[in-house]
Order: C-alpha cells, then sequence, then structure tokens
C-alpha cells in the first residue's frame, strides 16, 4: 500500500522540489504539501495551509488524511535565526517536538527531519568531519539542530519510533531563491554573474564549506527513507557530503562559463557563523550502511546551474 505522506514546510528551497519528486513516486493524491502560504497556486497538488506551532490544526490534518509518514522541513535557518533568536527557538524546537508528540500518538510508520553542518561548532574537527564527534553549535539555528537530533534518537529509542535525519550541507538549486541561509551565497553567485557579471560574497575568498546539488540532496532523503530499518544505524542524524568548496574556487570555474565575471569579498556576520562549519565532511557510514553516493560534482553542478537560470528566465 502506498504511503499517505504529509510534508510539513513544502514551500521552502528542499520542500518544493521534494514534493515534486514524491508526487512522482506516489501520486498527487497521496502527497499532502503544507506551509503557512501556498506559493506555487498553480501547481496541481493537495495544500493545506498550517503553522506547525499549531499542535491542534496538526493533530487534525493527520488523523483527517490517514497520514502515514511525515517529512518535517519548516525551520528558520541559521543567518535568519541569529536575527530573532527566540522564535528561531521556538519554530524549530516546538515544531518537531509537536510532530514527534503527534507521530508516536498516530502510530506513524516514518518520520524524516533535516538537521544540519550547524549542528557542529568552532572545536569540531573542520577537515574530514566525522560521524561521531565534538559537537558545540553556536548559533540558534545549529543549537536547535543538535538538541533535534538529540529528540529524535530518544523518540527512536523510547517510543520505537522510526525517525530519519540526515545532517544537510549547504544546498544549491536554480527553482528556488537564496532562503536565509549561511552557505547561500553558492546559489546568489549565480543569479548576479548571469544578471550583472559581479558578485559581492559575505564570506572570505578562502571560507571552505560543504554543499550539494539539489538532486543529490532529494536523492539522499528518500533513499534513507527507503532503506530497510535494520541498514538505518545512526538514530541521531547521518552525515552526508558532495562537494567542497570556497567562494574563490566557485568564482573562478563560473568565471569559466561566464567570461568577464568577476568577485569582491565584503565579509559579514555570517563570516564567523561559517568558520565555525565542517570543511569537509566525512559521510561514510551513510555510503556504507544504505549506500549513499552522490551524482553532481562542481563542474556538473555549475553547469546546471547555469542552464536552468538561462531557462527560467527565457
Amino acid at each position: 500500500m502506498l504511503p499517505k505522506i504529509l510534508i510539513i514546510g513544502s514551500e521552502g528551497q528542499l520542500g518544493s522540489e521534494l514534493t515534486a519528486r514524491l508526487i512522482q513516486l506516489y501520486g498527487v493524491e497521496n502527497i499532502f504539501a503544507s506551509d503557512l502560504k501556498n506559493q506555487q497556486p498553480t501547481i496541481k497538488r493537495n495544500f493545506i495551509e498550517i503553522d506547525v506551532l499549531n499542535k491542534a490544526l496538526l493533530e487534525y490534518i493527520i488523523q483527517a488524511n490517514n497520514i502515514t509518514q511525515i517529512y518535517h522541513l519548516a525551520a528558520v535557518l541559521s543567518a535568519t535565526g541569529e536575527k530573532n533568536p527566540a522564535f528561531a527557538w521556538q519554530l524549530n524546537m516546538d515544531g518537531l517536538l509537536n510532530v514527534l508528540d503527534l507521530s508516536v500518538k498516530y502510530k506513524i510508520e516514518k518520520v524524516y527531519w533535516p538537521s544540519s553542518i550547524a549542528a557542529f561548532g568552532p572545536t569540531t574537527p573542520r577537515m574530514n568531519t566525522p560521524q561521531d564527534t565534538v559537537m558545540d553549535p553556536n548559533t540558534v539555528y545549529g543549537i536547535s539542530k543538535m538538541a533535534g537530533e538529540l529528540w529524535c534518537r530518544y523518540y527512536f529509542e523510547k517510543f520505537g519510533l522510526d525517525v530519519r535525519s540526515l545532517r544537510y550541507p549547504g544546498i544549491i538549486s536554480y527553482k528556488s531563491p537564496p532562503g536565509g541561509g549561511t552557505t547561500d551565497y553558492a546559489i546568489d553567485i549565480f543569479h548576479k554573474a548571469l544578471s550583472d557579471g559581479i558578485f559581492t560574497s559575505f564570506l572570505n575568498a578562502d571560507s571552505r564549506l560543504p554543499m550539494m546539488y539539489i538532486d543529490d540532496a532529494i536523492n539522499a532523503t528518500i533513499d534513507l527513507m527507503n532503506a530497510p530499518s535494520e541498514k538505518v544505524k545512526v538514530r541521531t542524524s547521518y552525515n552526508i557530503a558532495a562537494i567542497s568548496f570556497t567562494p574563490a574556487e566557485l568564482a573562478a570555474a563560473i568565471a569559466e562559463k561566464i567570461p568577464g565575471f568577476e568577485i569582491s569579498y565584503v565579509p559579514d556576520f555570517r563570516q564567523a557563523i561559517a568558520d565555525s562549519w565542517p570543511a569537509v565532511i566525512d559521510d561514510s557510514e551513510a555510503r556504507t550502511q544504505w549506500g549513499w553516493n552522490h551524482s553532481y560534482d562542481l563542474n556538473a553542478m555549475i553547469a546546471t546551474m547555469i542552464s536552468g537560470l538561462k531557462g527560467l528566465n527565457v
């Protein structure tokens, strides 16, 4: 029997493309997209306006639609969260706990919740960051992700709730605008390269961060959710990686495709956030335990971003 899937936070960068993929896999009648507002009203789908902090409404939606799986993606991201830490904590933490509580109550088969490299911190090893290591996040986003990982494991161990999670690196897509994350310079740079031929980076030239093209992120998410439970041995969140680069390396590679493109550097408060995150991730446990493998390297990602944005602007 096909699952009945509720996606919370369906209008974000990851949510919008994950929703489309899940509809392809399971049919529009089995997928229920939800967010504060429908940002894609012309697309045929089941959409429900919801604030995940409204637990009573969330409970009604789960009951009324016989939901069997939940993808809980709603969150305030890193840079945005630093501007309003109290609200970021409330949304990121209370929203997750609402989902976990109701999933136990209604015997939801599987729950997906994304973590992030933001769960690491300034004393975490930056090169080849291992699966199990020091985690001392210094942003409210990262603190909520670290706490969320522990809550997910707690609900698995105490209640048997099958919660699965990935620690995403920066996710790059041409279909969604930058969304307030520290890694989002790697999206904005393509927009500016094509429109202005020049980009001002809010990170230093040599700030190396892990990144991933969105198709790889979606494939990893669905592969993890479809993996047999006995192969899912990490019940906090899996490290996952694809490519790592600096703003200077990305700009040089873009300039090969867009001659004359230039970059300048004016670091802001996001530099300190980037400095506290890993540069290269060791994701060997995800690769060996349930077969994760990425498809996009730097050149493939750049070619796809440029052709995709040109297509949108035709």
